[in-house]
């Protein structure tokens, strides 16, 4: 998840990127603010949750998830957020004069969106100058967006062998990671201290080397296979993340450091990560 705030009319609307689901989630009482300018945006969105109800029977809050995003405070609190077409039908809920440029600039985030997959190389420049803002070398920042294109292109795989984006997709990208690192996901993100940050944007440049080399590896066995479906596209991915770890092994052999480490790009104080990390075991042959 890459979290990314937006602006309308000079108020700031938090969102999160889903790069799993090629999502765009806002924040719904962020939206309420604006529309209302009500002096406690969270209470009028609690009220509306309990009063409005559609003529299908659906209800405010079956449109929404929940999602870690930093509050006022500075501290990171589950807020609802909701995607851009259930906006639509919540500022339609919503009597306001601002509601029709905010389905304005709802249909431009879209439109961006479109730009970006027709020419991808927006996307990529838009990424590159954030990067850049935050103080990544270009080295990095290579490395990172040499990454994303591996994974891209095992995420493309993925959708013409009947694999779902969202959840299995996720299945399969903890498969390969726990494989490779030894730890999942979920893990390797707290051991660097991270909440709904995206983990590939606080790795090392050895972290995302050995984790490009096993998404690159988990797609090429797939094809060598014809992997299809879940069952098939877990096995590439057991043994694609094993290939990664055996050189991370060697690494680690030879450099007496773990690859998987503690270190991140967040502010000084905006995390409690790991003091130190031990050389991970590799994983158990089957």
């Amino acid at each position: 998840m890459k979290i990314s705030p937006a602006e309308f009319d000079g108020q700031s609307i938090r969102r999160v990127y889903d790069e799993n689901t090629e999502t765009w989630w806002f924040s719904v009482i962020d939206m309420v603010q604006v529309l209302t300018d009500s002096e406690n945006a969270r209470d009028y969105w609690f009220k509306m949750k309990l009063r409005v109800k559609f003529e299908d029977g659906a209800e405010l809050s079956t449109f929404c998830r929940q999602l870690k995003l930093p509050a006022a405070d500075g501290k990171q609190r589950l807020t609802d957020v909701a995607t851009a077409e259930s906006l639509l039908r919540i500022v339609q809920s919503i009597p306001s004069h601002k509601a029709e440029p905010i389905k304005l600039w709802l249909a431009k985030v879209g439109y961006e969106r479109m730009q970006e997959m027709a020419d991808p190389a927006l996307s990529l420049d838009r990424a590159r100058q954030t990067w850049q803002q935050h103080g990544r070398s270009d080295k990095w920042i290579q490395q990172r967006m040499t990454g994303q294109e591996t994974r891209n292109k095992l995420t493309d795989y993925w959708s013409e062998h009947d694999i779902k984006k969202g959840s299995e997709f996720a299945i399969l990208t903890n498969i390969i990671h726990q494989e490779w690192a030894g730890v999942s996901v979920a893990e390797h993100k707290n051991i660097k201290g991270l909440s709904s940050h995206n983990l590939r944007d606080h790795m090392s440049e050895a972290e995302l080397i050995f984790t490009a080399l096993a998404e690159l590896s988990t797609r090429q066995i797939a094809q060598s296979v014809e992997a299809t479906g879940m069952a098939q596209n877990k096995t590439a991915a057991k043994s694609g993340g094993r290939i990664a770890a055996q050189a991370r092994h060697q690494l680690e052999s030879q450099t007496s450091k773990p690859v998987v480490t503690w270190a991140n790009y967040l502010p000084p104080g905006a995390a409690k990560a790991a003091k130190s990390v031990k050389t991970i075991k590799p994983p158990k042959k089957d």
